[in-house]
């Protein structure tokens, strides 16, 4: 099994239970790792025998530009898309992390992880 990283996508997003969350908006960002087998794409140097990235950064950029109240609900959406949007998918996990959450305290970021086998 081989693995793909998409590390670091930042998005300024709308999420958040507080009122404040989602009318001023914060800063996010999204880790996706996403194992499947691309060696025959390596082997044939095919893009469409594997996971394109474009289309990695595309489907959590969409995700993340609809507000919800839980990134756990976003960290779903995205899952479910790229189940959806890659047949070549074995596992996958997806990492977002809200920075500088309005908490009391000092804390950089809070972060949810969705991990699945396919």
């Amino acid at each position: 099994m081989n693995l793909i990283q998409v590390k670091g996508i930042r998005c300024y997003s709308y999420h958040g239970c507080l009122s404040e969350e989602t009318l001023i908006g914060g800063h996010f960002e999204v880790d996706v790792d996403l194992w499947c087998n691309f060696k025959p794409s390596a082997l044939g140097d095919d893009l469409s025998l594997t996971i394109n990235y474009v289309d990695v950064n595309r489907i959590v950029e969409e995700e993340m530009a609809i507000p919800a109240k839980l990134i756990e609900t976003v960290a779903y959406r995205i899952s479910d898309r790229l189940k959806i949007a890659f047949s070549i998918l074995e596992k996958f996990k997806v990492e977002i992390r809200k920075i500088n959450p309005p908490l009391e305290g000092d804390v950089s970021h809070v972060a949810v992880i969705v991990e699945e086998d396919v």
